[in-house]
């Protein structure tokens, strides 16, 4: 700091507000630094969220993300051993591999078509969604260990409000959001709808609504999330879409709906809750996953076994990664210290490792078949909203 200074002071002179912003920072002239406020305007505040009530701040109105950086692990998972959990539909188990060294190190047993491992709000608990099965297999992440199934009618997706206060389960073939309590699962409220394979969703920076995507009637929800009601609801422009996953942006402008038919992503302002845009990315495109500095989003294209990078400050695609040999990258998750996207390979019995700074693939594991939303955990976060892993 005083290196600084002194140079500052011979290129600049008599620059005494450059000297006194230095000096601010450390404490130090603190006479000079209050001679030059008015010279030097002060950042402009950001205006505080107001939240959903009982959901934990916000803590920068300019990315939602901010809780998610890299290795800034909750307390509550900091000595839970990091894992890749892999549920396989057609095998009604899940694969558990070390991130570490590439090695499956265990088989569990679930129910029927296991769709997604979803971390609980609390962290404390991984649930697996057997969709066929109508149960929630509990996982303890510290152990590995299953416990006993809770009984759950079709849980092919599992969310959590982001106050806590309700499970929120998409309930595809009954056409249904049920919201349930995050703990015993009993219900709360059950929500019919009229689109047809509610599956993926994502909150609002408020938290107040949520957009969920009906896979099978190519259909957008908004849901209120206090009132517990659907307040809006639309057919995407496109015939024959298949909306998949969806992921609202770091400054919480743009909700981002990956559609497997129309092979492209659709940006939709979720406050105005107008017609969406499609931007191209690959055959196929079904997920979607934020970098830890939240600067990029990955984009899998199911159909050609590519995955995108989508740059959220300059709003357009800058990269295209290709697997080799093909495969067909499906649902997954960034690993802790955000260098490795870990996805299912839906349709070849595999999992994909993928270096974020290169798109290299490090690692091709064989697992059960039909491998689909796996969970990388732990992750960094203060809570979850469920799915594989989305953190606040």
């Amino acid at each position: 700091m005083h290196r600084h200074l002194v140079k500052s002071a011979l290129v600049a002179g008599a620059a005494l507000a450059v000297l006194s912003a230095c000096g601010t920072g450390s404490g130090e002239r603190p006479s000079e630094a209050r001679g030059t406020e008015a010279a030097v305007p002060a950042p402009p505040e950001k205006k505080p969220v107001k939240g959903l009530p009982g959901m934990p701040p916000v803590l920068d109105p300019e990315d939602v993300y901010a809780a998610d950086r890299p290795d800034k692990l909750s307390p509550v998972v900091k000595d839970f051993p990091s894992r890749v959990y892999v549920p396989n539909t057609e095998s009604d188990t899940v694969t558990v591999i070390d991130p570490k060294t590439y090695e499956v190190t265990g088989t569990i047993r679930v129910g029927r078509q296991p769709q997604h491992v979803v971390p609980s709000w609390d962290l404390k608990t991984l649930w697996v969604n057997n969709n066929r099965g109508h149960t929630l297999t509990p996982i303890d992440p510290k152990t590995g260990r299953a416990g006993k199934d809770v009984e759950v009618h079709d849980p092919y997706n599992l969310y959590f409000t982001p106050n806590g206060r309700y499970a929120v389960v998409m309930a595809s073939l009954d056409r249904e959001l049920v919201f349930r309590d995050p703990h015993t699962m009993k219900v709360k409220k059950t929500v019919p709808v009229s689109c047809y394979g509610v599956n993926h969703a994502d909150f609002s920076l408020d938290g107040r609504y949520f957009i969920v995507s009906c896979e099978f009637s190519g259909e957008l929800l908004k849901v209120d999330t206090e009132k517990m009601e659907v307040v809006g609801q639309q057919r995407l422009p496109f015939e024959g879409a298949m909306p998949q996953d969806v992921k609202v942006s770091p400054d919480g402008k743009r909700f981002y709906i990956a559609d497997m038919m129309a092979h492209g992503m659709w940006a939709l302002d979720g406050d105005k809750f107008t017609e969406p845009t499609l931007m191209p990315t690959g055959k196929g495109c079904h997920g979607l996953y934020v970098s830890r500095d939240s600067h990029e989003m990955y984009v899998t294209n199911r159909g050609e076994g590519t995955i995108s990078v989508f740059d959220f400050t300059q709003g357009k695609l800058t990269k295209k990664w290709k697997l080799p040999d093909g495969g067909s990258p499906d649902m997954g998750g960034v690993s802790a210290d955000g260098k490795v996207l870990w996805l299912s390979g839906r349709y070849d019995a595999e999992v994909y490792a993928v270096d974020t700074r290169t798109g290299i693939q490090l690692a091709r594991i064989p697992v059960g078949s039909g491998p689909h939303g796996l969970a990388v955990y732990p992750q960094p976060g203060r809570y979850s909203l469920g799915h594989t892993g989305v953190f606040r």
